[in-house]
């Protein structure tokens, strides 16, 4: 219930008197181990029932709220939204009184539903709070199901856009007609609905493709006529805030919007091709990422290992591994672990990603020159406990993160290499002094994703003598040991992976290390030691994933 919100809802419960401060501290905790919104943790405690935390919700927010969904608000109140508006915001109509529209929302707390709909129905709008699970429940059944026009429908209502619209003088024009703005609608509801990272809008000569990366692999979607490339571009950038009339050179931006009544966050990039504007937008959900150590796939000595650096009064921690590899998310479940009252947090990101409470977020702005070490220098001067910085890029940004962990600080950071020992060489290469490094680093962590096997359609199969020796094991080490893979069903739109499954690779810095990184040691030996003092490597994490089943030897044996 209010999984967005948990912050908000502890607040709210301290205000109401349902919790002692001690207790909303043990909810909390709860509530990021388990990965339940507080709300529930709250109920799961027996501390309070769902209408009192309702109840709570109405008085805080000055609102009515309802116990029960009318069964049935009147046709004269259905008939003032359209069912798709119904289904975005996920609202019903429960009365109409001077020009104020009252609605039942799944989520009261958000405000752009007042702001968009208040817009389109140019009404005053007023939420009202009730149990969201009923109000989902009441929007399907009055307005149906939720029928997000068939993407093949849509494609044949084009012929309806006008041809000249799409010249440069008229693309304004074009993007603002009724099938190409259903058109991206429909494209980002079904980028949240499959749990796409990202959505790429590519214009090529003869054709336009559209196509989303779910778990790590692309897909390609339904293309709208080439001659519309520019109408449905133009209408993500005017969504975006960007300039329609620059398309010479890359631009930035972000939309935020409601899907499914749930606000959600995308990030847009344009890139001027040959062939016209290519965009991508990464999709920031936070209902889909729970940043939490614990809901990472995890072994408990690795999480262990970076509570205790995390923890530390100073360092640096660094996360490694490729772009995709689900840095940042592991980073921000790290910083989670240390987000309470009595530590200042500041990060330094390009850009802000997810939007923590209780921390504070400085976007990089090259253009005005606010660079990853001109944040780092300031942020000395705001007094933080911990840091964290978006990546380690040069010598600068490397030397003033080792000067702010010497002086009492922890500063996590990101680098881009292929293993965790090769962090510590590429820290040498950047220009960084050996000694400076074995003084203020604490560990580093390699990681990987990878896709997860289709739980639905799992099959066990004996594997090729060839692929299996590819692996480098000892024969005994497998010997009874089961392989699986997906055979493909509609759950994971036949491709046999649903979901991501991380690999991770811990190496903690001890005495022996810093000697030989003091000594400029090479990778190999430092890896070698690493194992020995107990590291396990990223191909040893690969194999627990195949033998427990989670993914197949082709996806360790790709990312290894």
């Amino acid at each position: 219930m209010f999984d967005d919100h948990s912050d908000v809802i502890r607040d709210i419960a301290l205000e109401a008197g349902l919790v002692t401060p001690a207790q909303a501290e043990e909810i909390w905790e709860s509530h990021a181990t388990t990965g339940k919104s507080f709300s529930d943790s709250l109920v799961d405690a027996g501390l309070a029932d769902r209408p009192t935390i309702l109840q709570a919700i109405a008085d805080h927010l000055h609102v009515q709220y309802y116990s029960a969904v009318p069964a049935d608000p009147g046709d004269a109140l259905v008939k003032l939204l359209k069912a798709p508006q119904a289904h975005k915001y996920v609202v019903l109509p429960v009365a109409d009184e001077a020009g104020k529209l009252t609605l039942l929302a799944k989520d009261p707390f958000n405000s752009s539903v007042i702001n968009e709909l208040g817009f389109i129905l140019q009404k005053d709008i007023e939420l009202a709070v009730a149990d969201p699970s009923q109000v989902e429940a009441a929007v399907t059944r009055v307005y149906g199901e939720a029928t997000s026009s068939s993407m093949e429908d849509l494609l044949g209502e084009f012929g309806e856009v006008e041809a000249a619209a799409v010249t440069d003088e008229d693309v304004t024009k074009a993007a603002s007609q009724a099938p190409i703005i259903r058109f991206v609608d429909l494209v980002l509801q079904e980028g949240v609905k499959a749990k796409a990272s990202d959505i790429h809008f590519e214009p090529f000569e003869t054709e336009f493709r559209i196509r989303l990366r779910i778990d790590g692999s692309l897909y390609e979607m339904a293309p709208p006529p080439k001659n519309l490339a520019s109408a449905v571009i133009a209408r993500v950038k005017v969504l975006s805030s960007l300039n329609i009339a620059e398309r010479r050179v890359p631009q930035d931006g972000r939309i935020k919007t409601t899907i499914s009544g749930r606000q959600i966050d995308l990030r847009v990039s344009t890139l001027p091709t040959q062939f016209g504007e290519s965009v991508v937008l990464r999709i920031l959900d936070k209902t889909v990422v729970n940043l939490s150590l614990e809901a990472l796939s995890m072994q408990d000595d690795i999480k262990e290992g970076i509570r205790a650096m995390v923890g530390r009064p100073n360092g640096i921690f660094i996360v490694t591994g490729p772009t995709g590899s689900g840095k940042t998310t592991t980073l921000y479940s790290a910083l989670r672990e240390v987000n309470t009252e009595d530590v200042k947090i500041l990060t330094a990101e390009d850009p802000v990603e997810y939007e923590v409470e209780g921390i504070m977020q400085v976007p990089i702005n090259h253009q005005v020159g606010l660079t990853f070490a001109a944040a780092l220098r300031s942020f000395l001067r705001q007094d933080p406990d911990t840091i964290m910085v978006g990546e380690i890029r040069d010598l600068e940004t490397a030397q003033i993160a080792v000067q702010a962990s010497l002086t009492g600080h922890v500063v996590l950071s990101t680098l881009h290499t292929n293993d965790a020992p090769g962090a510590v060489t590429r820290l040498i290469d950047m220009g960084l002094e050996p000694f400076l490094i074995s003084a203020s680093l604490e560990g580093v962590l390699a990681q990987r994703l990878l896709r997860r096997i289709c739980k639905t359609c799992r099959t066990p199969y004996e594997p090729d003598k060839d692929v299996v020796n590819m692996l480098d094991v000892d024969a005994l080490e497998i010997a009874n040991k089961k392989f699986y893979f997906g055979k493909g069903c509609p759950e994971c739109n036949r491709s046999g992976y649903k979901g991501r499954q991380g690999l991770f690779e811990l190496m903690t810095i001890n005495d022996q290390l810093r000697s030989l990184i003091t000594q400029k040691a090479p990778t190999l030996v430092l890896k070698q030691k690493a194992i020995e003092s107990g590291m396990r490597p990223l191909r040893e994490d690969g194999l627990r994933c195949i033998f427990d089943g989670h993914t197949s030897i082709e996806e360790v044996l790709k990312y290894t």
